[in-house]
C-alpha cells in the first residue's frame, strides 16, 4: 500500500510539473491525470485511515493539506478550462 501512495504522490507532482511547462491545450490534460492520481492518493490514505494502519490525528493533518491542494487544483483546472474554447473542453 505503501508503494502506491508513494507513486500516486509522484505521478500526481509529475502531472502538475508537466502542466506548469504545457501549452494551454496540453495544460488541461495533464492537470486532468494530476487530479485523478491525487484522488487516487486521497483514497489510498482513506484505506490506510479505516484499516487503522494511520492514527485519527495523522489522518486530520493530511486530509487538511490535501483538501487545501485540492481546491487549489480544482482552481487550477477551472481556470485552464475557461481560457479554452469550448471544442477544447472534451479532449
Amino acid at each position: 500500500m505503501a508503494e502506491k501512495i508513494d507513486k500516486a504522490f509522484i505521478e500526481t507532482i509529475e502531472f502538475l510539473f508537466t502542466a506548469s511547462k504545457s501549452a494551454k491545450a496540453e495544460k488541461l490534460t495533464a492537470l486532468r491525470h494530476a487530479s485523478a492520481k491525487f484522488e487516487l492518493l486521497k483514497f489510498l490514505l482513506q484505506i490506510l485511515w479505516e484499516i487503522r494502519a494511520l492514527d485519527n490525528s495523522k489522518y486530520s493533518q493530511l486530509s487538511e493539506s490535501l483538501n487545501e491542494i485540492g481546491k487549489m487544483l480544482g482552481g487550477w483546472l477551472k481556470q485552464t478550462l475557461s481560457q479554452l474554447p469550448i471544442t477544447e473542453h472534451n479532449r
